[in-house]
């Protein structure tokens, strides 16, 4: 065995993880980019939201604004229309006149942007980087060796995939190709249901909660008919007999935010306000949904509180910027986050102000930065997947 010494007595260089942790480097496996060509205006700048109004007047007509709720308020300021992902995806597709879609989002929410509008209209993120782990939790690859486990276990001309909106475009895509739908949080009900007319199974992409409290709690399958196909074990852990004996094939995947929530989050918020109502998200973990009050999509969640008694308690377990926007909007009743640990979504946040302003200031400058493009093969797939959804009863 040899042993260096060379490097005793020096500092040892930083590797390339430790650069990335300390923000000094990019992964480009793991990122898809994260600085802007030109200048970044700084977030001190007081002159931020006068240039962006000054920016979005110039160009008028030409750009619209989408703002997901999950965003900060600085950005919700100029949101043309504010809602959820595929809302606003359609929202930009009954905008033919506007020859920029900004999209105050993430990577994923970019593309169906991209899928469901004209050749003529492009789609800009104002930050690359701003993706969502959730739909990072399912790539091409693995959903394709899955569908392999599932026809050597002889099920997979019995299943249907069925892909929540929060996947990538080459997932929607695979989904299209196989006959499958695609479903938010506020269908997936409608949606499950399509597919056990077409099939005797579903697999469900990629958020496994959503999947589980759907089929359980609206559907009346059972626990033991839902299996967990986690892609970085041999065959997703799971044998050909317990492929052949389940009804759900859940793929392990979760959103960072809505994972965090716990019973004992429900348990001590109960505690804490007397007569609260716990409202949560079905992307939230079956014991905690089992747990709460009630269960419903953002859309959902927003109604409720505007439906809501004056004086009313509410614990919301959702991203920490809605609720904040939820208890701002509704002063006549006490709204709080159910974890006391505040959560926002990281992804999400990187869209700020700064951001806005730049991409809106590039447009003016005749440059467009930051164009989402789905390539016309994923695009016909993918298009596919959305339009069973939007034929749904």
């Amino acid at each position: 065995m040899t042993t260096t010494t060379e490097n005793y007595g020096t500092d040892p260089a930083p590797s390339p993880l430790a650069l990335l942790l300390l923000g000094r480097e990019a992964d480009p496996n793991s990122e898809r980019g994260v600085e802007c060509p030109g200048d970044l205006p700084a977030a001190s700048d007081p002159d931020l939201v006068a240039r962006a109004r000054a920016a979005k007047e110039k160009l008028g007509d030409r750009v619209f604004v989408l703002g997901h709720h999950y965003q900060r308020d600085e950005v919700i300021e100029f949101a043309d229309v504010t809602g959820d992902s595929f809302k606003l995806a359609r929202d930009a597709a009954a905008r033919p006149e506007a020859e920029y879609i900004v999209f105050c989002g993430v990577h994923f929410m970019a593309e169906s942007a991209d899928i469901l509008t004209s050749e003529r209209q492009r789609v800009v993120l104002p930050d690359l980087a701003a993706g969502c782990s959730m739909a990072d939790m399912a790539t091409a690859e693995q959903v394709a060796e899955c569908w392999d486990v599932l026809t050597e276990a002889g099920v997979a001309d019995a299943t249907v995939p069925v892909s929540y909106m929060n996947s990538s475009a080459d997932i929607k895509a695979f989904t299209g190709r196989h006959g499958g739908t695609i479903c938010t949080s506020s269908n997936a009900k409608r949606a499950l249901e399509w597919a056990f007319e077409q099939g005797q199974k579903v697999l469900f992409l990629p958020d496994q909660h959503l999947g589980r409290n759907t089929a359980v709690l609206e559907m009346g399958i059972s626990l033991d008919e839902c299996v967990l196909y986690n892609p970085h074990k041999p065959n997703g852990g799971l044998t050909a007999e317990q492929l052949r004996d389940a009804k759900m094939i859940l793929w392990r995947g979760h959103c960072s935010v809505h994972g965090r929530f716990s019973v004992e989050s429900v348990n001590e918020v109960r505690e804490r306000i007397p007569g609260v109502t716990v409202l949560v998200h079905p992307e939230c973990r079956h014991e905690v949904v089992t747990a709460a009050d009630m269960v419903g999509s953002t859309e959902y969640i927003i109604k409720a509180l505007d439906a809501a008694e004056p004086g009313s308690k509410w614990a919301i377990g959702t991203e920490l910027n809605l609720v904040r926007r939820l208890a701002k909007a509704h002063p006549d009743k006490e709204v709080v986050f159910l974890d006391r640990t505040v959560c926002f979504c990281s992804t999400m946040n990187r869209i700020d102000l700064p951001h806005l302003v730049w991409a809106l200031e590039s447009l003016v400058e005749g440059r467009v930065p930051n164009v989402i493009t789905v390539d016309a093969e994923t695009e016909k797939y993918a298009k596919a997947a959305l339009d069973r959804m939007l034929a749904l009863p």
